[in-house]
């Protein structure tokens, strides 16, 4: 693993903070070429000089996914400055927590924009680079992705759809050396909470599980180089991811009401 990203261009979405962040500092002390994208100009210029100042490489470019022209502007400047790419990692996301019965449609127009459309746009710009360097595009989907998450419609809509897009380009691209994975963490100590939409649209401002308890971003981001460098189509990261994936199959209706009990426990539950 140590030598897989050494050398190679990676773009990844989402950069200024979580699991974004961790993986561009990591992937750049593996000494890959790192090319930073989020919204806030400010946080990813001090990530990308803290990077250089530790002795990697590294661009950056102001993006918001769900604008498709940034998007574009996002793998221009990848291109621009070293030639190509190598791995996309479409990692930019948000979350919320809120029953249909009261979220507001808005909400769920939000998450498909950033977690689904992001990845559309950002993965359209990408492919041709990517074909010619027979390079890696990864998607930071979720559990939620896997099976439906109570209390997430919005989300677990977006991760399934992201699923569907990259897996079919999986398909599309068998003769072309494409490698496609989906990553799948559980909840991490990220500020992804922090900032999820509930029922009106305004963000939670704090997070109703344990943080301690949680996988650390850092510990994805290995994990997520560790799925790269062995070309996996399917990235679990933990037993629960696991323990989904496998349940699902032969027992569909217990992994609703367990899913329904562990959500329904969660201080302030929208659903009991």
């Amino acid at each position: 693993m140590k030598n897989a990203l050494n050398s190679k261009v990676v773009v990844i979405t989402g950069a200024s903070s979580g699991i974004g962040e961790a993986m561009a500092k990591l992937y750049a002390q593996m000494g890959a070429k790192v090319v930073l994208g989020a919204r806030s100009e400010e946080k990813l210029k001090a990530l990308t000089k803290q990077i250089i100042a530790d002795g990697g490489t590294a661009a950056y470019c102001a993006t918001d996914v769900t604008v498709a022209e940034d998007c574009k502007r996002l793998i221009d400047r990848a291109v621009g400055e070293f030639g190509g790419i190598d791995v996309l990692i479409c990692n930019a996301g948000i979350s919320m927590r809120a029953i249909f019965d009261d979220v507001d449609l808005s909400v769920l127009h939000r998450l498909m924009d950033v977690n689904f459309w992001g990845t559309v746009y950002c993965s359209k710009y990408a492919l041709p680079y990517l074909q010619r360097s027979k390079g890696s595009l990864v998607g930071i989907s979720s559990v939620a992705g896997l099976h439906g998450l109570p209390g997430r419609t919005g989300y677990s809509a977006s991760k399934y759809a992201m699923t569907g897009l990259l897996e079919t380009i999986r398909i599309e691209n068998l003769k072309k050396g494409l490698h496609v994975m989906v990553a799948c963490p559980g909840f991490t100590a990220s500020n992804v909470r922090f900032s999820a939409l509930v029922a009106d649209g305004s963000q939670q401002g704090s997070t109703p599980r344990e943080e301690g308890k949680m996988m650390t971003a850092e510990q994805v981001a290995k994990i997520v180089a560790r799925g790269i460098a062995r070309r996996r189509r399917l990235c679990l990261m933990e037993a629960e991811g696991r323990a989904t994936h496998f349940v699902k199959k032969f027992a569909p209706a217990f992994l609703d009401k367990m899913f329904y009990w562990v959500m329904s426990k969660e201080p302030d539950s929208p659903f009991k």
